[in-house]
């Protein structure tokens, strides 16, 4: 299992990379819909209805595929031979910037079914301001696995 793990190497890593661009992407503009969603549109029409459709198909046929892939691609990682050096910093604070990845999309999934309810109590300045998160959380990843410190 092992060497097969090591042989698929490149075409692991690759997939993962791919999983992990479409789930930032999400992680990105989710929050964004929210910030019009909740500014703009209220919570009932057509519009809102609209938005809630969109937020819908975004996180269950995206981003939740995305997150899953990214898990499954990089615990294939995680267990091939040699990639991962457990006694040093960085794959721990890689592995907290995923958890808190992790965190933040399923915060985003329960703010979804908020609009869908029509029981949003957040305002855009809330949505911009855990916008930020995902890119603060990518940092702490990327430097971790690039850097190694």
């Amino acid at each position: 299992m092992l060497d097969l793990l090591a042989s698929a190497y490149p075409w692991t890593k690759s997939l993962h990379v791919v999983s992990v661009m479409s789930w930032m992407a999400g992680l990105f503009y989710l929050p964004r819909l929210f910030v019009y969603h909740s500014e703009q549109v209220g919570q009932d029409g057509t519009t809102h209805e609209l938005f809630t459709t969109m937020e819908r198909k975004l996180f269950k046929f995206i981003m939740n595929p995305a997150m899953i892939s990214s898990w499954l691609f990089g615990l294939c990682l995680v267990f091939t031979p040699g990639i991962v050096d457990w006694t040093s910093v960085w794959p721990w604070t890689k592995a907290a910037g995923v958890i808190g990845m992790t965190w933040f999309h399923h915060w985003l999934g329960y703010r979804r079914k908020d609009f869908w309810n029509a029981s949003n109590t957040r305002n855009g300045k809330t949505y911009r301001m855990m916008n930020e998160v995902p890119t603060l959380l990518m940092l702490v990843i990327v430097l971790s696995v690039i850097v190694k410190f």
